[in-house]
């Protein structure tokens, strides 16, 4: 709790967090907004990250940012689930703890006060933090729950739990699905599922994805040396799975990540571009937009993506 609390997670209730985004510091102090902002039309100071699922999760993902167990030398079981907390305490929570990340920019000259008084009304939750939030029992009244308050909803999900997606009792706005690796090998090797049927599971997922209304993505973090040397392994999971977009995103070298992976698993843009590029030849996705400071490329079938808000 300590170790995640330095990190500036404000922890709500027993199982989830709320985590100020740097690109929220980027928006209010430098005008600099994040990649989501360009691609998606989401005010990024509008903008909160969090989860309801801060300690479980079925991956241990080498690139991911968050506490994995045996990380500070403290172990627990991340598949065991605890007593799950109502979606309207969770919610109401939120709002209270990014109301205090706000706080912290009250007394710096540099703040754009526009974008403050504006961030004082959040209008999108990124449910995407950490953990696998398909683990959260009531995720459906969850997003619902932020939805009749005004928001819009981003959920990120790595898609080994297709039996929760596909009872959803409320589709997210937009529905990110982790694919990380292009073949079952490379899977168990950089995103070290917890049970033994994970990329079965996730193949399950991308087969029902075209199902749903809501626009999809597939997400795929790069990771130098592991999983984005052979573009081609990606193509028959893109083509089951049909999503309205792709991005493909470097690894950052940030969080506990950095305890399992060294700086130079961090690929350039211009390699995450290259890779994108080998991707569109074999799937008929074209590149429609990129993020050079955040190394992300956004490929679609859609000459233009889909806009949630005002630039």
């Amino acid at each position: 709790m300590q170790a995640l609390k330095k990190q500036r997670y404000h922890l709500i209730g027993k199982h989830s967090a709320v985590k100020r985004c740097r690109w929220l510091y980027e928006t209010l102090i430098h005008d600099r907004p994040c990649y989501k902002q360009k691609f998606y039309g989401i005010k990024t100071h509008q903008c909160i990250q969090m989860t309801p699922a801060l300690f479980s999760c079925t991956q241990r993902c080498l690139f991911c940012w968050r506490a994995q167990s045996g990380d500070l030398q403290i172990k627990w079981d991340e598949m065991k689930l605890p007593n799950w907390d109502p979606p309207e305490e969770i919610v109401q929570e939120t709002l209270k703890a990014q109301e205090a990340i706000l706080s912290g920019y009250k007394g710096n000259p540099k703040t754009n006060w526009k974008k403050y008084t504006e961030a004082l009304t959040p209008r999108h939750v990124a449910i995407s933090l950490t953990g696998e939030p398909t683990l959260y029992e009531s995720l459906g009244e969850l997003i619902r729950t932020f939805h009749h308050k005004g928001f819009t909803t981003f959920l990120v999900s790595n898609g080994t739990v297709p039996s929760k997606l596909a009872e959803l009792s409320e589709e997210p706005t937009q529905l990110y699905i982790s694919v990380c690796a292009p073949d079952e090998k490379v899977f168990r090797r950089v995103c070290r599922p917890q049970f033994p049927n994970a990329w079965a599971k996730l193949n399950e997922t991308l087969s029902f994805l075209p199902s749903f209304h809501c626009p999809s993505v597939i997400r795929m973090t790069l990771v130098k040396g592991l999983n984005m040397e052979v573009a081609l392994g990606y193509t028959e999971l893109v083509e089951k799975a049909n999503p309205t977009y792709i991005e493909a995103k470097a690894y950052m070298h940030v969080g506990f990540s950095s305890l399992r992976l060294d700086y130079e698993k961090m690929p350039e843009h211009k390699e995450v571009y290259d890779f994108g590029m080998r991707l569109a030849d074999r799937t008929g996705y074209t590149i429609i937009d990129e993020s050079v400071e955040s190394r992300v490329v956004l490929l679609s079938k859609r000459e233009k993506p889909i806009r949630f808000g005002s630039p």
